[in-house]
């Protein structure tokens, strides 16, 4: 009889521990696309979340670049098994919010996760580029940017160039660049990532000069482009013009020019606020400026606009699936916790508090530039043409402006052609996305 409740006590030991815990997690799937420093910040944020709470877990999962992640989470979808939430970056949100039936807003899954949502708690422009017109918010801001630039102090120096004095317009990059080459510095003068987001959608805004008709896309869908206007042009001929003895290094259509700074080939370079983890983390004696503005824009510098990415929640999910995604949104906004993402990564904070909190602090102070991209983009009450921008199909009006800009940069044609052309197949591509 012993051996037989020894036996039974074995037996039923085995059996839960097989079931598992009595009181499961419920887990919550995070497909993002942040590599280096910032994976790190990634992982962490999931690692305290965890450590936070009993009921839930959070698992985030790489998914490659911004638009590897979009194309994976689209056919995920339709293959009926998308996760949780997923990181989309700016240029997609015109894609998502038109994915009728296929998100749950952010708004709604805090709400009726019995939370309070106060909209006034976040950083208007940023707000309000992932809402509705009618305010409501549809994703999560978590990794906000604005573009701005870089340079090595070490080669500014060797150059004779002020490193105390960051170029502030583009011909002012221009002749620093040339200094940079002509010096034996460094091999080439600048390079830059993005050139679309950057060169382009940003370029509009910060000139307050329109990317495309309708509000860059806002105010109506069948938006068109207007990139091709003179200021555009004179832009990307100077561009082309450096490319062709190497005082511009192009690097790739998103992030990769970021490795040909840290390698010091560079000694000027424009990226996002979000690139600054990588560089701290390279130990190179940097500065940063204000993106450089067209001396030739009235009223320039107005406002850039925001870049980065935003949190989609998918539709479909168990009631539980989208208590934790909520717990998890109101873990992100604590104001600790952005405070922590706004300082390690160099994306801006989502909420006044955070922000208010580090400028109390004399982080600022401490860390010359690091208010620069905040300040660019709450400077000034947006335009019309500063608000954002949001085309119906973005992500490939950027694929075909790319493969305009590379031809340029090869020196297969000009400026003028390379926009003339990304103006008319990108009007084109608008109009089938819309049917027309």
């Amino acid at each position: 009889m012993k051996r037989r409740s020894m036996l039974a006590a074995a037996f039923l030991a085995m059996a839960v521990t097989a079931a598992g815990p009595a009181f499961a997690k419920t887990q919550i799937s995070w497909w993002h696309a942040m590599t280096g420093a910032n994976n790190e910040v990634v992982d962490k944020i999931a690692k305290d979340f965890n450590a936070s709470q009993q009921d839930f877990e959070l698992v985030p999962v790489f998914k490659g670049t911004y638009p590897e992640t979009l194309n994976a989470g689209i056919a995920a979808f339709r293959a009926g098994q998308p996760p949780d939430i997923i990181q989309v970056f700016d240029v997609g949100t015109g894609v998502m919010m038109n994915a009728e039936g296929a998100i749950k807003p952010a708004a709604e899954v805090l709400t009726d996760a019995g939370m309070t949502f106060d909209k006034s708690q976040y950083l208007p422009g940023i707000v309000a580029y992932y809402s509705r017109p009618d305010g409501t918010m549809l994703s999560f801001p978590y990794n906000s940017s604005s573009p701005i630039l870089y340079f090595n102090k070490d080669i500014f120096a060797k150059a004779g160039l002020d490193a105390d004095n960051p170029p502030k317009t583009w011909n002012e990059v221009w002749d620093a660049a040339k200094k940079i080459k002509a010096s034996g510095a460094a091999p080439c003068g600048y390079t830059s990532t993005w050139l679309t987001w950057i060169h382009t959608e940003n370029f509009a805004a910060w000139n307050d000069t329109p990317f495309a008709t309708k509000e860059n896309g806002l105010a109506g869908q069948d938006a068109e482009l207007e990139i091709n206007k003179p200021l555009f042009v004179n832009h990307f001929q100077a561009l082309a013009d450096l490319a062709k003895d190497g005082t511009f290094k192009y690097g790739g259509r998103t992030s990769e020019a970021k490795q040909i700074f840290l390698a010091g080939e560079c000694g000027i370079f424009t990226e996002s606020s979000g690139g600054l983890g990588d560089i701290v983390k390279s130990g190179m004696k940097y500065g940063i400026g204000q993106l450089p503005y067209d001396s030739d824009a009235p009223g320039a510098p107005q406002n850039t606009i925001p870049g980065g990415a935003s949190l989609w929640v998918f539709a479909g999910k168990s009631a539980d699936q989208y208590k934790g995604v909520a717990a998890f949104f109101a873990y992100l906004s604590k104001t600790e916790v952005q405070t922590y993402l706004h300082q390690k990564s160099g994306y801006l904070p989502v909420t006044l508090k955070a922000y208010e909190e580090t400028k109390k602090s004399g982080f600022y102070e401490q860390n010359p530039g690091r208010e620069t991209p905040i300040t660019q983009m709450m400077g000034k009450e947006p335009t019309a043409n500063s608000k954002g921008v949001r085309l119906v199909n973005l992500p490939q009006v950027r694929d075909i402006e790319n493969e305009e800009f590379e031809k340029m940069l090869a020196g297969e044609q000009t400026a003028q052609q390379a926009l003339d052309s990304a103006v008319k197949r990108g009007n084109e591509a608008i109009k089938q996305a819309l049917g027309n």
